[in-house]
């Protein structure tokens, strides 16, 4: 029987646009689709409406297609999504594995934590809401039992969800969906195959495949590859004031990207365009080669 074709997808929020660390991550999964003979898809993670920042989303696509990483198909937005997202919720409910929560961040707040610096949660309304408590948000119900899954970078993990994370929140106090329940919807939606992306998110994975099994859709194979960190040791982000991507000088940005990836640009490469680059770095791919540890340092300019 042939395998199944490849899709892969790059998931960024627009929520400012993108700096070192994203083009690391979108660099590795269009790479990884494109190795392979694969698609590659672009979704906007707009669930999370309050942080969106406006013009971000087309600045995100102007520095994709300026650094040669083009998409298939149209763009995906999550937040034109909310009625498969309801649909989802209400399956769940109908069969019993979600229920509603009353409890606030205060309530919450000295209820053990994992090793993720997490919350656990305790399940004070697993059971019903408590007397004159009203519902806030909606959290699945987990099932006992630990979650296996195979990280094509970190080899093979397991987590207990339900002991390590608790029934975790599927729609939030302020009514948006969770990315938890948008992601698993939206990966099954548009047949996603591989995931690639940022090691931050690596402990998600086994609440993804939670829902996965109880919805009864595919579990892609998953890839997680090293976040970059600023002087400070601080992940590149909006919060750690990460400059953006500049639109020139792509072929060294892009070159030290690659050797971040554990795929260093030979000397006879240097000064190559954008698109001889990332068809070279297509030729070698291989993400084994990706380093193995969650962080590591951006280069200095």
């Amino acid at each position: 029987m042939p395998a199944a074709p490849y899709v892969g997808r790059f998931a960024p929020s627009p929520t400012g646009p993108l700096h070192f660390g994203s083009l690391v991550a979108a660099l590795a999964s269009w790479l990884d689709a494109r190795a392979a003979g694969g698609r590659w898809l672009l979704r906007m993670e707009d669930l999370d409406r309050p942080r969106c920042v406006a013009g971000a989303a087309d600045t995100i696509l102007r520095q994709l297609e300026a650094y040669g990483l083009q998409w298939d198909g149209a763009v995906a937005v999550q937040s034109a999504r909310d009625d498969a997202y309801a649909a989802t919720l209400d399956a769940l409910i109908s069969q019993d594995l979600a229920y509603p929560c009353a409890c606030t961040r205060a309530q919450l707040a000295q209820a053990p934590r994992n090793a993720e610096g997490e919350i656990v949660y305790p399940g004070t309304c697993r059971n019903g809401l408590p007397a004159g408590a009203a519902a806030r948000a909606w959290r699945l119900r987990v099932p006992p039992g630990t979650v296996a899954f195979h990280d094509r970078i970190h080899g093979d993990l397991d987590q207990d969800v339900a002991r390590e994370v608790g029934d975790f929140i599927i729609r939030r106090a302020d009514q948006l969906f969770a990315y938890q329940l948008a992601v698993v919807v939206d990966d099954a939606w548009q047949g996603v195959s591989h995931v690639v992306r940022g090691a931050d998110l690596l402990w998600n994975t086994p609440r993804q495949i939670v829902l996965q099994t109880l919805l009864g859709l595919a579990t892609p194979a998953y890839a997680h590859v090293p976040l970059i960190t600023n002087a400070a040791g601080q992940k590149l982000s909006k919060q750690t004031l990460a400059p953006a991507l500049p639109l020139s000088g792509q072929s060294r940005v892009l070159t030290q990207a690659l050797a971040a990836l554990g795929h260093p640009v030979p000397d006879e490469w240097a000064g190559a365009a954008p698109a001889e680059l990332l068809a070279w770095a297509s030729g070698q791919w291989q993400i084994e080669r990706v380093p193995m540890q969650p962080a590591i340092a951006k280069p200095a300019p």
